[in-house]
């Protein structure tokens, strides 16, 4: 599956969107399964009809998508984990990007899709 126009072309749509909010909470959509594959040496989201295989930055963010922790608790773990700032932009363009493949959903903080 290619990906790098779809996450440019999604890149420069998301600029232009406002915020997402800090109590957003992301899960993985209905059907999909995250695992680290050790041949792979990556996180694989796996699907019925398939798998992707993702590079550490999305790895990482997707293991945190787990309908528990909010976007703030994600990008904070995520920069403490990296010892990193300033990574909710690209926090948010990949969630965003993740909603538009229907890898993620995003709820709300009274749980009904964002």
């Amino acid at each position: 599956m290619n990906t790098a126009g779809t996450t440019a072309a999604a890149a420069a749509n998301s600029s232009a969107a406002a915020p997402l909010p800090d109590d957003l909470v992301p899960r993985l959509g209905h059907g999909l399964r995250l695992q680290w594959e050790e041949v792979q040496g990556c996180h694989v989201l796996l699907y019925p009809e398939g798998m992707v295989k993702l590079n550490r930055s999305a790895g990482e963010i997707l293991t945190r998508c787990d309908g528990e922790k909010s976007l703030a608790q994600i990008v904070t773990a995520l920069e403490t984990a990296f010892g990193a700032t300033n990574l909710r932009g690209d926090v948010e363009n990949f969630l965003r990007l993740a909603q538009q493949q229907r890898w993620l959903v995003l709820l709300g903080a009274d749980g009904s899709a964002a």
